[in-house]
Order: structure tokens, then sequence, then C-alpha cells
């Protein structure tokens, strides 16, 4: 499935109009562009990563925020652009409580690469 652009303006009112439960499908969807955006059909898909956020209190959603910064990263690479060190930001984001930001950055990144 292609990935598709989305407002980063409207998921961020929608998270938090709904007192962060279109946070949850917002992750799922990310989860899902990032491994199509990365051409890794094998990596988590977007129930796995929610899934396992909620049960480990969002210790794998730290991990996975990482690890998916560094896959976009690896990406841009491959596309001739430089590196950001995109996962190192998204985790020191989301440390801070500042996941929402983590999100649209991440949600910026893969809109590049929306059909």
């Amino acid at each position: 499935m292609p990935i598709q652009r989305k407002s980063i303006g409207l998921c961020i009112v929608l998270s938090i109009v709904t007192c962060g439960l279109y946070s949850l499908y917002w992750l799922y969807c990310l989860a899902e562009d990032v491994n199509t955006a990365t051409a890794r059909p094998n990596g988590p898909s977007g129930g796995i990563v929610l899934l396992l956020s909620i049960i480990t209190c969002n210790i794998y959603g730290l991990y996975w925020l990482y690890r998916a910064g560094d896959d976009l990263d690896r990406q841009r690479m491959t596309r001739g652009l430089p590196a950001g060190h995109l996962g190192i930001l998204y985790l020191v984001l989301s440390v801070f409580g500042l996941t929402i930001i983590s999100y649209a950055l991440m949600q910026s990144e893969l809109n590049e690469f929306a059909a």
C-alpha cells in the first residue's frame, strides 16, 4: 500500500481533542508507513508496535521510535540526502514527554515519501 500524505496539524489537533486516542491510531499508521518507506515488509506491523508499546508502558515505543528514525535516516542517505540522526532526535523528544513532536517530525519525513 502506498504512503498517503497526512496533515500534521490535523493529526496533532485530533490527538489533543481525543485525549490521545487518535495518537494511538497515528502510531499504527506511522509504523505501517515506515515499513513501506524503508522497504521492510518483515518489520514490526503497526498492530504489533501499538500492542507492545501499550504492554510495556511505552518502553517498546521508545525503542521503535529510535529504530524507525535510524531506518528513515538510512533511506534518506540512499536518496542522496544528508543523515539527520533522526533516531536520536525522536528518542530524546519522547523521553522528555514530547512524543507528539516526534510523531509530527516522523510524519513530515514520511510525507516526503508519499505519492
